[in-house]
């Protein structure tokens, strides 16, 4: 068993969970690829619904407990804590916007919590994880539904997916100012070393990640616009067993 004091970032045991999310991206794109169009995907995906939700709720619940709760960390107001359930209803219904969601937000922003972690607790306490679990099935849920599935971004889903963001942005901005917190860092930087620390002080780094955000996602839409350049695929991916 690894244990330690404190969570260090590229310790023994953040190691090993990039092992393991890595080979895991392998395996849930070749097994989405193989399933592509066969009634044995629908199922797949409902019972990879059920798995994110069976892991990330009990962990999530835990957080409001008398010893776990803090008001800094513990309400579901990061990014991370709409992703999982945005993943659920993604896998549950193939709906389209759900699943560029989850690819776009997996792909940058719970992948920059995985590389630069914003955490102290080590293995194997219930942060460390309900950390781990979120972070790494949101973006496999995502490898899954996209490469995997083929359940492609369009244009008009990337517009969605931009304005859902900005509405959480401001949300969580409100709610930190009155509360005093900083959820999703938007209203500071994280104390622990971030690719935030790369950009300019609040206000400017939070301009800066949207322009750089729109634009990466961008890029991550593109080469499924150009498959589909009339963008007509219905909202709903027609998965086998519908």
């Amino acid at each position: 068993m690894i244990a330690a004091d404190d969570f260090e970032a590229y310790d023994t045991s953040h190691l090993a969970v990039l092992a393991i999310f890595a080979i895991g991206i392998v395996a849930v794109v070749l097994a989405g690829r193989a399933r592509r169009g066969t009634p044995a995907a629908a199922a797949a995906s409902r019972a990879g619904a059920v798995a994110v939700a069976a892991v990330t709720i009990p962990l999530q619940v835990l957080q409001f407990t008398p010893d776990e709760w803090n008001l800094n960390t513990s309400l579901p107001l990061q990014l991370c804590d709409l992703a999982w359930m945005v993943a659920v209803h993604a896998l549950w219904t193939g709906n389209r916007t759900t699943a560029t969601i989850t690819w776009l937000w997996g792909l940058t922003l719970t992948m920059q919590g995985m590389l630069t972690p914003d955490l102290s607790s080590p293995f194997p306490e219930p942060r460390f994880l309900m950390f781990w679990a979120m972070h790494v099935l949101i973006i496999w849920a995502g490898f899954w539904l996209v490469p995997g599935l083929g359940i492609g971004p369009t244009w008009r889903t990337y517009r969605r997916a931009v304005a859902a963001t900005l509405v959480w942005l401001v949300g969580v901005y409100a709610f930190n100012v009155a509360a005093g917190t900083n959820y999703g860092y938007v209203n500071r930087k994280p104390q622990r070393a971030s690719a935030l620390d790369l950009l300019p002080e609040w206000p400017w780094y939070v301009a800066v990640e949207i322009v750089v955000l729109t634009v990466v996602w961008a890029l991550l839409v593109l080469p499924w616009a150009l498959r589909h350049p009339r963008s007509g695929e219905p909202e709903t991916s027609p998965a086998p067993g519908r």
